[in-house]
């Protein structure tokens, strides 16, 4: 009987999305290291990467790579890791009772597959009713964006929104609904360039069939 080494396992699993927890799995030791640190390191074996795939370093386009792409993943697309960069939301009484649906659409985001380290591009759609607590719009999309900003697997951003926003609203009646284009499907492998993918998570009234079809009738008519 034949074992399946672990590399074979990774090749029969493909592309098959997997996610273990709502969490982003971080080691206990995640923030031991300063981003200084966290850059030298990457920059150390980004560079090595670069002279296994046979580049010369030497050139002047690419001796400053390995510098540009450890920045880059240190203080850019994954400043979403360190929980110094969660923004600062304040939270303000819904003084003007306004008890209905609001509603932020197309909110942009980018982010990265944490199988493949692509692209992912999309928008996200939220929507919550106030149990007497309001923030600013702004903070949706910078909520939005926090979470963008490290290796992610859709699925899970979606919920970590979800958990966010129910948190800092103090209610259930939050939605989210998330588009996105993944350059792992559409530039490797399949390559189809047509497709997306959407994932949603709700909550609280949201439960209901009725509120959900506003949502969308919302979102239809902003599109």
């Amino acid at each position: 009987m034949s074992t399946v080494t672990e590399k074979e396992l990774f090749e029969i699993l493909g592309d098959d999305h997997q996610m273990t927890a709502a969490d982003t799995p971080l080691r206990p030791d995640a923030f031991v290291k300063s981003d200084a640190e966290k850059m030298t390191v990457i920059e150390h074996h980004f560079e090595q990467i670069m002279e296994a795939l046979g580049l010369d370093l030497t050139d002047d386009s690419l001796r400053g790579t390995p510098h540009r792409v450890a920045k880059m993943f240190v203080q850019e697309i994954f400043s979403g890791l360190h929980p110094d960069n969660k923004p600062k939301i304040s939270v303000f009484e819904n003084s003007y009772h306004y008890d209905k649906m609001l509603v932020e659409a197309n909110i942009n985001f980018n982010s990265t597959c944490e199988h493949h380290f692509l692209p992912i591009i999309g928008k996200a759609h939220i929507g919550y009713v106030s149990n007497g607590k309001v923030i600013g719009l702004s903070k949706l999309n910078r909520i939005v964006d926090y979470y963008a900003r490290r290796p992610q697997v859709q699925e899970r951003m979606v919920m970590q929104v979800f958990n966010e926003l129910k948190e800092v609203l103090d209610t259930d009646d939050v939605m989210v609904v998330m588009e996105a284009k993944h350059l792992c499907v559409s530039s490797r492998g399949i390559k189809d360039e047509t497709s997306f993918t959407s994932t949603l998570q709700y909550g609280g009234i949201f439960e209901k069939k009725e509120f959900r079809d506003d949502f969308f009738r919302l979102l239809g008519e902003k599109q």
